[in-house]
């Protein structure tokens, strides 16, 4: 086989062995459902990295019976800690920040927010497939977290 051959016998190998779904650092971007299919979060650049707000609720207002006198309302970051942040709305928040790509299908670098609890966490993020995202969420070392699988919204 002569010289030209083998070049283009191991480029046309390397290429089948790619990853299809290896489409660069903003696979990430799009819409995407959490676990619970109870929320959409929408990842998009700022800044040169990647973020994430919410962008859809399947309960944007609290119920009637809400314990704390706010049935009818549109829900707000009242977990909070920060007293000032608390009126914020919950539509429109942005909860994943400060992620940038670390490796094939990888984000680190970043911090998730989770509203229900008023807490934030160190973050990273793996793509399985182009539909399929592992968001970590994470104290200190990244062994004592937790893991969420989000799909992507069609």
């Amino acid at each position: 086989m002569k010289k030209s051959g083998i070049v283009w016998m191991a480029v046309l190998l390397f290429i089948a062995a790619a990853p299809a779904y290896a489409a660069g650092s903003d696979a990430v971007i799009g819409k995407w459902w959490n676990q619970e299919k109870d929320a959409q979060i929408e990842i998009y650049t700022c800044n040169g990295k990647f973020c994430g707000r919410i962008v859809w609720l399947k309960e944007p207002v609290y119920p009637q019976n809400d314990p704390r006198g706010m049935g009818g309302k549109p829900k707000v970051d009242r977990e909070n800690p920060d007293v000032a942040k608390r009126s914020r709305f919950l539509m429109g928040l942005n909860i994943l920040w400060g992620f940038v790509p670390s490796g094939e299908n990888r984000w680190e670098g970043g911090y998730i927010y989770n509203p229900k609890e008023g807490k934030t966490y160190k973050c990273r993020i793996s793509m399985d497939n182009p539909d399929h995202l592992k968001v970590r969420g994470f104290v200190g070392i990244s062994l004592i977290g937790k893991t969420n699988d989000w799909t992507r919204v069609k």
